[in-house]
């Protein structure tokens, strides 16, 4: 054997071992099947009570669960992802909760806004405007993320020095449509969107834009379309 197979050879014990589970009977050389990892048992009781305590607190912690109903964080894990297939998601913001006069104000809105662009088509979003509010930074300070660089495990660490503080900003109003920017202007420091400042913008200052930027617009009118804040929207 040894000449025949070279280093791949059984050992001398090996081959005693073979020749004994041969003589018990033994008629294949491949492993036998194995049972495997034991599966989990859970009780309906115990799936129950979890349940029960996860409806009560969604925001409730595996460990918790362990420790409240007295068992092991691998059988509260087992019941919680298995049995019952629960998943922790984040919560999705939106801006506001809207309340049902809300809501119909909105389809109300989006119902005449259909009704105007089937009656125009193109020509309604030609004449249409929109604007808001945003904030603009002086100075962007490099995030850390940008600031990596490919480097060897044995090399130096790179530093960054915060040279100067985070910038300020400035509120800037935007006013646009389907063609470009109309109007864009910045507030005076240390002042506030408000219903008397709304309306000065709108009148002495987007409305010569518009007539000098947009000569047909007076004769088909203009569509201003804004959100639902609440200098936007006071009479």
């Amino acid at each position: 054997m040894e000449v025949q197979y070279g280093d791949a050879c059984l050992s001398l014990q090996q081959v005693y071992e073979w020749s004994r589970n041969f003589l018990n009977g033994v008629s294949s050389v491949t492993n036998s099947p194995r049972p495997g990892q034991a599966h989990r048992v859970v009780a309906p009781e115990a799936t129950a009570a979890v349940e029960a305590f996860v409806k009560e607190n969604r925001r409730v912690t595996v460990l918790e669960i362990a420790t409240h109903l007295d068992m092991s964080h691998g059988s509260a894990h087992h019941i919680v992802h298995d049995v019952l297939q629960f998943h922790k998601v984040s919560a999705r913001w939106v801006p506001r909760q809207l309340t049902a006069e809300l809501k119909e104000r909105r389809v109300d809105a989006c119902q005449e806004l259909l009704k105007l662009f089937e009656a125009e088509g193109d020509g309604f979003l030609g004449r249409t405007v929109t604007g808001d509010e945003t904030w603009v930074h002086y100075h962007l300070p490099e995030t850390k993320k940008a600031s990596k660089e490919w480097r060897h495990t044995s090399s130096p660490k790179p530093k960054k020095f915060r040279t100067q503080p985070s910038g300020g900003k400035v509120k800037l109003t935007l006013f646009w449509d389907e063609r470009g920017v109309i109007l864009e202007q910045y507030m005076p420091r240390e002042s506030t969107v408000t219903s008397a400042t709304r309306a000065d913008l709108l009148k002495n200052h987007l409305r010569p834009a518009i007539k000098y930027k947009r000569r047909e617009f007076p004769s088909t009118g203009v569509l201003l379309q804004h959100d639902n804040a609440w200098p936007h929207t006071a009479r």
